[in-house]
């Protein structure tokens, strides 16, 4: 595969062979990444994949093998355990950044890792890049050839424009047929009522979320001194103040916003993972998924 800004193999080394297994969206409990409830007839064929030791031999589509000389099996559209959407916020306030990367850059390399991980356990994956509502929608698939779409359309990504995220996803959950796992990255600056009736729609519609909060270390700490002008770069709005007089009630108005999402979601059974650009993306998402494996296995032991 081609060198892609966003998939470093580095990374990927670091964050090794854990998978990112899907705990809801299939009707019984997963028992293995691909057993599927779904079986016998009227389904659509979706696409080929490479044979793997252990599938079914009767699956095997003998006329490609006849033209390819490559033993692939068929892939219907009900026959993968997990469809799992990436919903990237490209909004203006995703540009910003202190150090290092943008939110927009770690939420990029986020994305491509998770699409790798997907699209490496052989699940499907597509990406929605958002932003002033409207959206950029890439339909899931699993095949590697896939993969280079997403990294592509990663790779000319450029942020701007307002927060208008509850509506795409109101339109997205309504547009989601079959229940799918969710994977948000978003720094979540808009109406947060709003976006929280949004999360509950893709919920009510039984699909499975992980929302990735992204936010800078000077967003987080607010370490800045002496009078300065404040500049909303989604709006232009400019503000001078002495962030000295401002930063306790800004820190106060910060953890009230953060506590709201988290209870929000902890009560919708959404998986809200806070993260901070300072620490290396593949660093968190390493922990985060060593984690869920932790927790999904001793709830299947419980269950």
């Amino acid at each position: 595969m081609a060198r892609y800004r966003y998939l470093d193999p580095q990374a990927l080394a670091r964050i090794g062979r854990v998978n990112l297994v899907a705990r809801g969206v299939v009707e019984g409990f997963i028992t293995g990444l691909h057993k599927s409830p779904y079986h016998g007839h009227s389904v659509e064929f979706a696409e080929h994949r490479e044979y793997a030791s252990g599938d079914p031999i009767k699956h095997i589509d003998w006329r490609a093998f006849a033209r390819t000389d490559r033993l692939l099996v068929k892939l219907f559209e009900d026959e993968t355990n997990v469809k799992c959407y990436v919903l990237l916020d490209r909004s203006a306030s995703m540009t910003y950044k202190s150090d290092g990367l943008s939110k927009l850059e770690y939420g990029c390399y986020l994305s491509a890792c998770l699409a790798y991980l997907m699209i490496r356990q052989q699940d499907s994956v597509g990406m929605v890049t958002f932003s002033g509502g409207s959206a950029r929608f890439i339909a899931p698939r699993s095949t590697p050839g896939h993969l280079r779409v997403l990294l592509e359309e990663l790779e000319k990504l450029r942020g701007g424009g307002r927060s208008k995220m509850a509506q795409t996803f109101h339109d997205l959950a309504e547009s989601m047929r079959r229940r799918s796992l969710i994977v948000i990255v978003s720094d979540l600056l808009d109406d947060e009522r709003e976006v929280l009736k949004a999360l509950h729609h893709f919920r009510h519609r039984k699909h499975e979320i992980i929302l990735f909060h992204v936010l800078d270390r000077n967003e987080v700490d607010f370490p800045f001194k002496g009078l300065a002008d404040f500049v909303d770069i989604e709006t232009g709005e400019r503000l001078q103040i002495d962030p000295r007089y401002v930063r306790g009630e800004y820190l106060r108005e910060l953890e009230e916003f953060r506590t709201a999402f988290r209870k929000e979601t902890a009560q919708g059974l959404i998986e809200y993972v806070p993260v901070d650009t300072s620490v290396p993306f593949e660093h968190m998402l390493s922990a985060y998924l060593a984690r869920r494996r932790e927790l999904t296995v001793a709830g299947r032991r419980s269950s």
